[in-house]
């Protein structure tokens, strides 16, 4: 019996009173909020308890049962211990006993201690812990759950606020569905696999590449080994002096950070700009911190008020008694693992001016008190928002002369107030604005008046789209630019964040491609001209377009065109 030898081991059943404290809720797992109830007795006191789902590898939230007329069927612990309650509770004497799902969100703010007597990674780690036990700021319940049951869990977690409460379905922490039995593999998508780039060949020198033109990636349509492949070069190579980096997230057991202190070890100079408060990864950072440290890197952390959110390399060569350099700007992190499933774009490239940018931006990591200029890249909070401003102010004039004027943007979310408004401020003076915008989007469009000539749409498919773009019409000579940043306030006014320009007119129209086919996407993108209904977008263009699929055939057909 699956119940009795796999289940009940591990449940802990806790009985609400209504004077005693609610046993501690962790907000990583999913609960039953249980009632009991007499029938029979008129007058009696209902009873109350929670169970904790025990979900783990011992113990699945979906469980296979035998198959019987070529069917398989799963279930859901959670309804394996609904239909076992009268087990659990038979020393109670209530006739009717019904569950309902619940979980709590604790508040993840870090907050670190005053003590000077310990290191920032010391107070991190102390952060880290005490944030387990936060404050439960967000309720999400079955909306099907009685309102004495939800009064009662609503009062031990002294929950008092209506927007803390959401009232939702019979099954909650849907991603456990990511593991959900394989039981029929022929019916799953498989991805394909990523793809070399045609100008980087097996066992070559990347930086000799590098040095002769720009590289483009698309993650991960591209593979990401051309990258680790450029650090370890990098590492090896006698005539590499140094090598900065900042870093984000990293994978556990990561690629990145080991071929880093390979470098260090081989001699070279290695600073890392390591962000402590990447958020929910701390843990993550702080170990990493340590392993980098003690392998020789010199780890900077952070800059004091601003958070180190950029995806830049520079790596320093002596060639021909010239300090030659390399760079790299990505829109994703530096990480082997979310780089098999997150959408993003890097460039490599040896453009004087980028590099000397490149070295004006670490000077500034490094010296914070320092100002610095750049001419190619746009860095924020210094120049980035401004920059943009320009170039929208720019496609305003030229409609307004009567020139075809467009704004072809591709971002996470889309949140600024001032970019907004500017952007509606182009709308309503004729620029064409297009929008591909995977998350939070506070602009309105379609709306009369104000956005007429904004279009938005939100593409969510089985790689997360993570990559930022920006195509300006700029009179026919169109500016594109790649970056870490979102226009969001906190990218654009409270974090380091690099942009970068596309220079090379072969990329420049690869980029343009890679718009258009996201743009005619008609099986995955959604309109977000309704506001909150986000309906798949509707074309009268018969021909299937999954933007996703028609992108790796796309780099494919690239790839095999230039080989030949």
């Amino acid at each position: 019996d699956y119940f009795s030898s796999v289940v009940s081991p591990r449940l802990v059943p806790l009985i609400l009173r209504k004077t005693t404290k609610m046993p501690f809720i962790t907000d990583n797992y999913i609960y039953h909020a249980v009632k009991m109830v007499s029938s029979k007795k008129r007058n009696s006191a209902a009873g109350y308890a929670i169970i904790q789902i025990p979900v783990s590898e011992a113990c699945p939230r979906f469980v296979q049962l035998p198959s019987f007329g070529g069917r398989n069927c799963i279930i859901f612990l959670d309804d394996i211990i609904r239909l076992c309650l009268n087990d659990i509770f038979f020393m109670f004497n209530y006739d009717e006993i019904s569950a309902y799902t619940f979980k709590i969100a604790r508040d993840a703010q870090l907050t670190l201690d005053d003590d000077i007597s310990k290191s920032l990674l010391e107070k991190i780690e102390d952060g880290i812990e005490n944030r387990l036990h936060g404050q439960p700021i967000r309720l999400v319940y079955d909306q099907n759950m009685p309102v004495d049951l939800l009064e009662i869990i609503k009062s031990k977690l002294r929950l008092r606020n209506i927007d803390s409460m959401e009232a939702s379905g019979r099954y909650h922490l849907k991603r456990d569905l990511m593991r959900f039995p394989k039981i029929r593999p022929e019916l799953e998508a498989v991805s394909p696999p990523s793809l070399t780039h045609p100008d980087i060949k097996p066992f070559s020198s990347v930086l000799g590449v590098i040095h002769k033109k720009d590289i483009f990636l698309n993650y991960p349509y591209h593979t990401f080994n051309h990258f680790i492949d450029f650090l370890r070069e990098a590492a090896i190579d006698p005539k590499v002096e140094s090598i900065y980096i900042t870093l984000y997230r990293t994978a556990g057991h990561s690629k990145v950070v080991n071929t880093l202190i390979n470098a260090a070890k081989n001699g070279k100079k290695v600073y890392a700009l390591l962000e402590l408060f990447a958020r929910f990864d701390e843990e993550q950072n702080v170990e990493s911190s340590e392993s980098l440290q003690k392998g020789g890197v010199k780890v900077i952390h952070g800059v004091e008020g601003l958070k180190v959110h950029s995806k830049l390399v520079l790596v320093q060569r002596k060639e021909n008694s010239v300090l030659k350099g390399y760079v790299y700007v990505g829109t994703g992190n530096f990480n082997e693992d979310t780089a098999r499933v997150y959408s993003d774009f890097g460039l490599f490239t040896s453009h004087v001016q980028i590099v000397q940018d490149a070295r004006a931006v670490f000077d500034f990591l490094l010296n914070p008190h320092k100002r610095f200029v750049c001419k190619q890249l746009l860095v924020s909070p210094y120049y980035l928002r401004g920059k943009f401003e320009e170039m929208i102010d720019r496609e305003i004039r030229n409609a307004q002369k009567g020139k075809r004027a467009f704004i072809y943007a591709k971002f996470n979310s889309l949140t600024d107030d001032k970019m907004i408004n500017h952007l509606y401020e182009a709308s309503k003076k004729g620029v064409e604005i297009r929008l591909i915008v995977r998350g939070a989007c506070c602009l309105q469009p379609q709306q009369k008046g104000l956005s007429d000539n904004i279009q938005v749409i939100s593409i969510v498919d089985k790689y997360l789209e993570h990559a930022r773009l920006t195509i300006f019409c700029n009179g026919g000579d169109n500016q594109v630019h790649i970056m870490s940043a979102d226009w969001m306030t906190r990218n654009l006014d409270r974090r380091v964040e690099v942009g970068i320009p596309i220079l090379d007119s072969k990329i420049r129209k690869t980029l343009k491609r890679f718009f258009e086919v996201q743009w005619s996407d008609n099986v995955k993108a959604r309109d977000l001209s309704v506001f909150t209904q986000n309906n798949y977008v509707v074309t009268l263009d018969e021909r299937v377009c999954r933007s996703q699929v028609e992108l790796y055939d796309f780099y494919k057909n690239m790839k095999k065109n230039d080989e030949n």
